[in-house]
């Protein structure tokens, strides 16, 4: 008898990966719940663990191989007496779906097609409207959509392309295999989350009208704050006290009086948000993740900093769930932890801002009295989608923001 090993439920929206590697060879004996294979979605990587103990007789997908969900990635034997191991020509692929037929003229005439309204860019494309649209080179947001909430279907390209749609002026990411590598060159293939961030950014890019607004911010009081109670904040809380929970606290504040920043485009309509999940971008081994701290409003510091901290440790690790890194309604990217003095940071959608911190350097600053003195500042950076939000606002948020770390205790009396 054999069991058969299958690509799992990977989460919301998310149909298909990309086989990483696979721990184990044909041949080898698995234990039940041990890892089988790694799966690479577009979020995070999955592990896929054995149902059963057994033998490993016969792996259906080798790395690299793109897998739908409910793919059949491998059998497995029961003991150790399991069959030898095929030879590898035999080995049947993996039963993955077929791609999508090319689009024909419908023999019938066509039934009135429903109520088309612009594309939802901020909804990932299902694989087969993905690939009919990078096939033909065509871009999502000229295309109008019937789907629910604005979702792209598979017919919504095929009509927009017998009526003589063009395709888009310049993909994302150059299509084909491009030039070979040079004798000092070396070719690695982009793994499928840096494939998803190179699409998200560029559609960010594309779709929303992203302004950037600067300020800066004295981070004197907080600093010295945090010296005073660092010690006794790790003593009773078993977490180190730091900066984000602070920015994370002024940000809520400020989302709270400008409600524009915390919304986002749905369609033809404006979804504002009561409820504040911050995401907190972090670099982890395969690139950028941003998990999400949820329901800011309602945590304390001591929580923020342990969500902060434990979402860094899985990053390093790639254990971050799909859970963790969906939603979010404003983001907080830290550039100065790498020593970045000022930059402009790209949305994350469908949000509609994002906070950039940046390092803090000692510059001299003329002071109220007069004098001029070394205080430790920091650049601030408020990247936003001008369609939703005015430049007014987003100043406003940025103000609230640095009034809040100058004065933390503005958090405490929430003024």
């Amino acid at each position: 008898m054999t069991t058969d090993i299958t690509v799992p439920q990977l989460g919301e929206s998310v149909t298909e990966a990309t086989v990483a590697k696979w721990f184990k060879a044909v041949g080898d004996a698995v234990a039940q719940d041990e890892p089988l294979v790694e799966l690479e979605t577009d979020k995070v990587t999955v592990e896929v663990p054995s149902p059963a103990a057994g033998t490993l007789i016969e792996i259906l997908a080798e790395p690299g191989a793109e897998v739908e969900v409910g793919a059949l990635l491998a059998r497995l034997g029961e003991g150790a007496a399991a069959p030898a191991p095929k030879p590898a020509a035999a080995s049947a692929p993996a039963p993955a779906a077929p791609a999508p037929a090319a689009p024909t003229p419908a023999a019938p005439a066509p039934t009135p097609a429903p109520l088309a309204k612009a594309a939802n860019t901020a909804l990932p494309l299902a694989p087969a409207v993905r690939k009919l649209v990078a096939d033909n080179a065509l871009d999502p947001a000229r295309i109008p959509a019937t789907g629910k909430d604005g979702r792209l279907t598979r017919d919504d390209v095929v009509r927009y392309m017998q009526a003589g749609g063009a395709a888009a002026p310049a993909p994302a990411l150059a299509a084909g295999p491009g030039r070979e590598a040079g004798p000092r060159e070396e070719k690695v293939k982009m793994t499928r989350l840096r494939r998803r961030v190179a699409e998200r950014l560029k559609d960010a890019q594309n779709t929303a009208a992203i302004l950037t607004t600067f300020n800066e911010v004295d981070m004197t009081a907080i600093m010295e704050l945090r010296n005073r109670y660092k010690d006794a904040f790790e003593k009773k809380h078993a977490i180190k006290l730091g900066f984000m929970s602070f920015f994370v606290k002024a940000c809520v504040s400020a989302l709270k009086e400008l409600p524009a920043v915390n919304a986002e485009i749905s369609g033809d309509s404006i979804l504002y948000k009561n409820y504040y999940d911050i995401g907190v971008a972090v670099g982890g081994p395969q690139g950028l993740v941003v998990p999400v701290v949820r329901d800011c409003d309602t945590r304390s510091f001591a929580e923020v900093e342990g969500a902060i901290a434990g979402f860094g440790r899985k990053a390093r690790d790639g254990s971050l769930t799909l859970e963790e890194m969906s939603g979010g309604t404003f983001t907080i990217s830290n550039g100065g932890v790498y020593g970045s003095l000022m930059s402009t940071p790209i949305l994350n959608p469908p949000q509609s801002a994002i906070l950039g911190m940046h390092k803090t350097q000692m510059r001299p600053m003329v002071m109220p009295d007069g004098s001029i003195q070394a205080r430790p500042m920091m650049y601030l950076a408020l990247s936003y989608d001008h369609r939703i939000i005015d430049g007014k606002e987003a100043v406003t948020f940025l103000v609230r923001v640095k009034e809040a770390i100058e004065n933390p205790a503005r958090l405490l009396l929430d003024v």
